[in-house]
């Protein structure tokens, strides 16, 4: 059984950074698709990045580019998220998300990942 806990959390101003931490056990973590989503109140998931695997590239969704970095360390068995420039829309639960190994174009659909986090929330505001 896989289990997830996110960490890191927390109220910034806007222009701030944050960097989000999850703690993977279970499972074997490197044949893993990991990823990032968030939900904001009355919105749907949002995709925020993923990875297949350590050496592929990561794929952001577009409302966070070039302002977050996701990594991963397979010692520790942990996922990361690198957030900078931080805006009010980012405010939202940030949520770790494992499966199987994906295809590409399954990396930005919640419904394809078969582990989730309790969630972690993130608040920018002056």
């Amino acid at each position: 059984q896989v289990q997830l806990s996110e960490s890191g959390g927390g109220l910034v101003p806007p222009g701030g950074s944050l960097r989000l931490s999850c703690q993977v056990s279970g499972g074997t973590f490197k044949t893993y698709t990991m990823a990032w989503f968030r939900q904001a109140p009355g919105k749907e998931r949002e995709f925020v990045a993923s990875n297949r695997r350590v050496g592929e590239g990561t794929y952001y969704g577009d409302a966070v580019k070039g302002r977050f970095t996701m990594s991963r360390d397979s010692a520790e068995g942990a996922v990361y998220l690198q957030m900078n420039s931080l805006r009010p829309e980012d405010t939202a639960v940030y949520y770790c998300a494992a499966a199987p190994r994906l295809i590409i174009s399954a990396l930005g659909l919640p419904h394809m990942y078969h582990y989730w986090g309790r969630g972690t929330q993130v608040s920018v505001s002056s």
